[in-house]
């Protein structure tokens, strides 16, 4: 690491220990020859994940698009802002833990739902009815008979 003072390469690791956001790692360094300290934050370098919409276009993942929906879902309901970001957490994490470097918004979509189900029914049922795009009754009650199952 170069020291951002005079510009030495050597440097050397007085504190390490894991930043605030728990992601990455905060580094406490000290230039060999001119002593002053400086801070280094090291991040593991992910791939960057694309997310596959219905309409076949593609973008960016996007944490905060999940999360909306679920908030959205959970509207007025019992479940905490601590459960939300559980939820996101652990579809996130299965998202990720399936190396693939492309994922269709149906996969997403189905894992949310999942997680829904075992929290809040109705919030279950009000992100199936934008997600499935409810057109109907009929389709609505499909969907009802499935979670009463």
């Amino acid at each position: 690491m170069r020291c951002p003072y005079c510009g030495e390469e050597n440097t050397k690791v007085i504190d390490s220990r894991p930043a605030e956001d728990s992601n990455s790692i905060r580094r406490r360094r000290q230039c060999d020859k001119c002593g002053k300290r400086f801070t280094t934050y090291e991040k593991i370098e992910t791939v960057p994940l694309i997310v596959i919409k219905k309409d076949n276009n593609r973008e960016p993942y996007d944490r905060n698009k999940i999360q909306g929906g679920i908030i959205r879902s959970c509207y007025k309901r019992p479940v905490s802002e601590n459960k939300i970001t559980e939820i996101v957490d652990s579809v996130e994490t299965a998202i990720f833990n399936m190396d693939e470097k492309e994922i269709p918004t149906t996969i997403i979509g189905d894992m949310v739902m999942d997680k829904l189900r075992d929290v809040d029914a109705v919030a279950y049922v009000r992100f199936a009815s934008v997600y499935r795009e409810f057109k109907d009754v009929n389709t609505f009650m499909v969907e009802l008979k499935k979670f009463l199952e």
